[in-house]
């Protein structure tokens, strides 16, 4: 299954602001840890492996 690259999300921007937010008040490093959860919910949410392996060849 391919890595779906095209914008995919509904309300976009409204999407962007709710990730801005779950930021807010948390240090570079609380920051940098919620993202590492978040990327680990998500790839477990997908949990194809080619699919993830897919996904951080996109990303680099």
């Amino acid at each position: 299954m391919p890595v779906t690259l095209t914008p995919n999300i509904p309300d976009q921007d409204g999407f962007y602001d709710e990730l801005l937010r779950a930021h807010e008040g948390l240090s570079k490093e609380q920051s940098d840890a919620f993202n590492a959860r978040l990327i680990l919910v998500l790839c477990n949410h997908i949990g194809d492996r080619d699919v993830i392996r897919a996904a951080l060849a996109a990303a680099k």
